[in-house]
């Protein structure tokens, strides 16, 4: 198994969405990624979507008009295209067997349209809670002809790829575990730790029901410390600049 991490723009936003408290009133850049796993038997299963393609041209494309249109301004070169980037490693969006959304926001879900030979897998919950949900774009996903499996709860989806929930980012978020031969147990959090500052300043009040994202975040952390694992946060631009990002590694 092998893991390619796709950077796939940033989003601009102060750093109190992530991390209140922290370094409120600071305008930040944060990175935006998906997750490409090519499986021993050569399948691919892609691991959340990114933001639209749509918004290199258009940044407001999403929230224009809305409260969040200032708050939330996507940041994308040409080159930040889940199209582009499938592209740099030989991928057609047609070859991707597999998606994992850990959760349907508009930058992780963004370009879920074209995968649509894909299987993707979405837990339960977080399916019909962003159903017509405004906070959930549905332009991007809740499309006719896109295969959705739901799931309850923890799952081994595949030979070494698990999924578990960790609700508190949102209804239904989960996370992936993966065990790669080489570099060991990797946790692809999401948006269940969007940052160490969440855990070096207690810091989660910037998600939906903060008690629970807590217990999600310190859930992760006690398992990657049980295997020995490293865990990739969703949005930490600190973290990001240390990682192997395509096409230039990966990690196996």
């Amino acid at each position: 198994m092998e893991l390619f991490v796709l950077p796939l723009g940033d989003c601009c936003c102060d750093y109190d969405v992530v991390a209140p408290g922290v370094r409120d009133g600071h305008r930040v850049h944060l990175p935006v990624n998906a997750f490409l796993i090519r499986m021993d038997d050569d399948r691919l299963v892609l691991v959340d979507t990114g933001m639209s393609r749509l918004h290199v041209e258009d940044p407001e494309l999403t929230w224009r008009g809305t409260e969040a249109a200032d708050a939330l301004i996507p940041v994308m070169s040409p080159e930040d295209s889940l199209l582009y980037r499938l592209a740099q490693l030989e991928v057609d969006p047609r070859d991707v067997d597999f998606v994992i959304n850990t959760h349907l926001h508009f930058d992780h879900a963004g370009n879920n349209d074209l995968l649509s030979r894909a299987t993707f897998f979405v837990q339960r919950d977080q399916y019909e809670h962003a159903k017509d949900n405004p906070s959930f774009p549905n332009q991007y996903w809740n499309l006719p002809g896109l295969r959705y499996e739901l799931v309850d709860g923890r799952a081994g989806l595949f030979d070494g790829l698990d999924v578990l929930p960790t609700p508190g980012h949102c209804v239904g978020h989960q996370s992936v575990v993966l065990q790669l031969e080489k570099t060991g147990t990797v946790v692809l959090c999401g948006d269940a730790v969007y940052c160490q500052d969440n855990f070096d300043h207690d810091s989660w009040d910037g998600q939906a029901d903060p008690s629970a994202a807590r217990r999600s975040g310190h859930m992760l952390r006690e398992l990657a410390s049980q295997h020995d694992a490293m865990m990739i946060y969703g949005h930490d631009a600190v973290q990001h600049r240390t990682l192997r990002v395509a096409p230039h590694g990966s990690y196996r």
